[in-house]
C-alpha cells in the first residue's frame, strides 16, 4: 500500500474516515468529490457499530466516483468486502480482550485470504480522550490514560517487535481530546514502522502539530461529516510538510 511507500520518502498523508452509517448517497458523493480535489492519500471505511447493511454501497460510490484507495478499517468480523484495495487488520493491543487480539482474527482469516484484499497488520491503540466512545464500549477494554506516555510507548514497541506493520493510535469516534503531543512524540521516537493517529483532531492546526510530533498519516472522520470543506484545510497542512 503507498503508506509504506510514502513513510521512504518521509511524506505524511491524510486519511479520510467515512462511517457508512453517517452518510446518504448524495452527501457521500459530496464528501468524495472534495476528498479527490484535495489529493487525500486514501478513505478509512468502517465503523465500531454499522447499523445499516450499506459498507458494499459505501465503496461502490467511492470507488465509482474516485482512484482513492480505500482501506476497510473493520469494527467487526463481518466487515470484508472484496471491492476495496486493503484491509487494517486491527490488533487492540491496548486492551486485554483475546477475541480482539487474536479470537476474531481467526475466523477472519479464511474470508481474507480468499478475499485477495491487501492484509496491513496493525497495532491498534485506544487511548483516553475524556469520555467513553464507541470503539471503547464495543471493545469491552479501557483505553490507555492519556497521561501515560510510559504504557503507550511500552505497547506501540511490543506490537512493532510482534511483527504488526502498523501502529494506530486512536482517540475513538467522537474523541472529546486529541491524543496528546507528548506521547506521540514518545511512540514515534521508540518504533520504525509508520504511525497513524486518529480521533479529536477538528482542526488544521491540530493537525499539524501532531505531523510535526511525528504522526505519519491523521484521519479525520466526525469533523468533516458537517464541514467538507476541512478536508480541503486539512490537506493544506499535510502539503506544507
Amino acid at each position: 500500500m503507498n503508506i509504506y511507500n510514502a513513510l521512504s520518502e518521509n511524506k505524511k498523508q491524510l486519511a479520510v474516515l467515512i462511517d457508512p452509517d453517517k452518510y446518504s448517497s448524495k452527501s457521500l458523493i459530496d464528501a468524495v468529490v472534495v476528498a479527490r480535489k484535495a489529493m487525500v492519500s486514501f478513505f478509512l471505511v468502517g465503523g465500531s457499530l454499522l447499523e445499516k447493511v450499506n459498507l458494499d454501497e459505501t465503496i461502490r460510490v467511492i470507488k465509482d466516483n474516485c482512484e482513492i484507495p480505500v482501506i476497510i478499517f473493520p469494527g467487526d468480523v463481518l466487515q470484508i468486502n472484496d471491492q476495496a484495495d486493503a484491509i487494517l487488520l486491527l490488533s487492540l493491543i491496548s486492551g486485554r480482550n483475546p477475541e480482539l487480539l487474536i479470537g476474531k482474527h481467526v475466523v477472519a482469516a479464511p474470508y481474507l485470504k480468499e478475499s485477495g484484499l491487501e492484509i496491513l497488520p496493525t497495532g491498534y491503540m485506544l487511548i483516553d480522550s475524556g469520555r467513553p466512545t464507541t470503539a471503547s464500549y464495543m471493545s469491552n477494554s479501557l483505553p490507555i490514560p492519556s497521561n501515560k506516555d510510559g504504557i503507550a510507548v511500552s505497547t506501540a514497541m511490543a506490537g512493532e517487535m510482534l511483527g504488526l506493520k502498523l501502529i494506530y493510535m486512536d482517540g475513538g469516534s467522537g474523541a472529546l481530546n486529541p491524543i496528546p503531543l507528548s506521547m506521540i512524540e514518545n511512540v514515534k521516537s521508540a518504533i520504525s514502522v509508520p504511525l497513524i493517529l486518529g480521533g479529536g483532531i477538528t482542526t488544521p492546526q491540530a493537525a499539524s502539530e501532531r505531523f510535526k510530533a511525528g504522526a505519519d498519516v491523521i484521519v479525520v472522520g466526525n469533523a468533516i461529516e458537517t464541514e467538507n470543506s476541512l478536508i480541503e484545510r486539512m490537506a493544506e497542512v499535510v502539503f506544507s510538510f
